[in-house]
């Protein structure tokens, strides 16, 4: 009897044991499954995926897509939430979807934040949008440059920047912001300053390894005059950091002591036609302030010497020094014209027989 009841006790909790398991974890039949589907979920649902779907089908090549990725993600996971405890009522795919939700939400302002339009100082825009926009200096990037270790200063007309032979070249760099700066030597007037133009840029890039230097010229402002002035030491050590932004003032520096030595030639120049001059390759790594001014103060007559210089400077070959190699023999007698344009014209059929 005892033993009658002890196997209908082990058969009963057996029974109740599998009824849970197939609760918990059903197991599919020896027929066809899923014979008799579920009903169609709510569109919120539907919706959802369809964010989601979007969101991943955006080409990465669009200007915005990270944020578009992440809103679209965002609104996805919301509208899920929205259908799990409202039509579904399932907690666990309300707290997974919420988690989805914080993460894609913290992305997306992130985003949005890097995004933010950078506010820069009404004075400084012509400078940015005319020098560093075209080479594609980012907003922010230019903000730092220009938010620290530098200020704008005034000169009202007749004041002078610099003295020749007296204001040391290693205290600053400036760009001319407003109004107009003329250049002399001796008194005898170079070339004028316009705006969005290096003031000094001959001066920063000759002595940047001989320190100790004085300006060579005099530079008075013709107006008056607002520029950006930057401390040099703490400039060059900002550069140093930013290998990008060095590499822009070099040729931006370049760039201009090009245009001064086109200024020089043709002393007319004004601002207009100071922008449509040709990017030409930079000329400072072939010539120096010192030999710019040495080759006028080289001279007993300061007129005379103006004149070579400005002579010297009209072409980037005549400061190049000769090679030993190229020197003419003395025996070899120079080229006619009349020769040198046959040479590429067919022969005669009465000089071949001549010959």
């Amino acid at each position: 009897m005892n033993h009658t009841d002890a196997s209908s006790l082990n058969e009963f909790t057996t029974r109740g044991l599998t009824s849970e398991l197939e609760n918990l974890l059903p197991v599919p039949s020896n027929e066809t499954t899923c014979e008799n589907w579920r009903e169609i979920h709510h569109l919120v649902f539907h919706v959802a995926n369809i964010c989601f779907v979007v969101a991943l089908v955006i080409p990465t090549t669009l200007t915005l897509h990270m944020i578009f990725l992440r809103g679209l993600l965002t609104i996805g996971c919301a509208l899920f939430i929205v259908w799990a405890t409202l039509y579904r009522c399932a907690l666990d795919i309300m707290i997974w979807n919420s988690a989805f939700l914080i993460i894609n939400l913290l992305h997306f302002l992130y985003l949005l934040y890097k995004k933010r339009p950078i506010k820069i100082e009404k004075e400084l825009t012509g400078v940015y949008r005319r020098m560093f926009e075209p080479l594609r200096v980012p907003p922010e990037l230019f903000k730092r440059l220009t938010g620290q270790f530098c200020n704008i200063q005034t000169l009202k007309k007749g004041q002078t920047y610099a003295a020749e032979d007296k204001t040391s070249v290693d205290d600053r760099l400036s760009i001319l912001l407003k109004g107009k700066m003329k250049v002399s030597y001796r008194g005898h007037f170079l070339h004028n300053i316009y705006p969005c133009a290096f003031i000094d840029s001959p001066e920063f890039r000759s002595t940047q390894m001989n320190r100790g230097e004085k300006f060579q010229v005099t530079i008075v402002a013709d107006d008056t005059c607002r520029f950006l002035c930057w401390s040099r030491e703490r400039l060059t050590f900002f550069l140093e950091s930013e290998p990008f932004l060095y590499e822009i003032f070099r040729y931006l520096i370049g760039k201009d002591i090009t245009n001064k030595l086109y200024s020089l030639n043709d002393p007319t120049l004004n601002d207009k036609n100071a922008k449509r001059l040709e990017r030409k390759p930079s000329l400072c790594s072939q010539i120096s302030v010192m030999q710019m001014r040495n080759s006028m103060a080289s001279s007993s007559d300061s007129e005379d010497g103006l004149q070579h210089f400005l002579r010297g400077t009209s072409t980037a070959s005549s400061i190049r020094m000769p090679s030993p190699y190229m020197k003419a023999s003395e025996k070899m007698k120079p080229i006619e014209e009349a020769v040198e344009d046959d040479v590429f014209e067919p022969e005669s059929p009465v000089k071949s027989k001549v010959r």
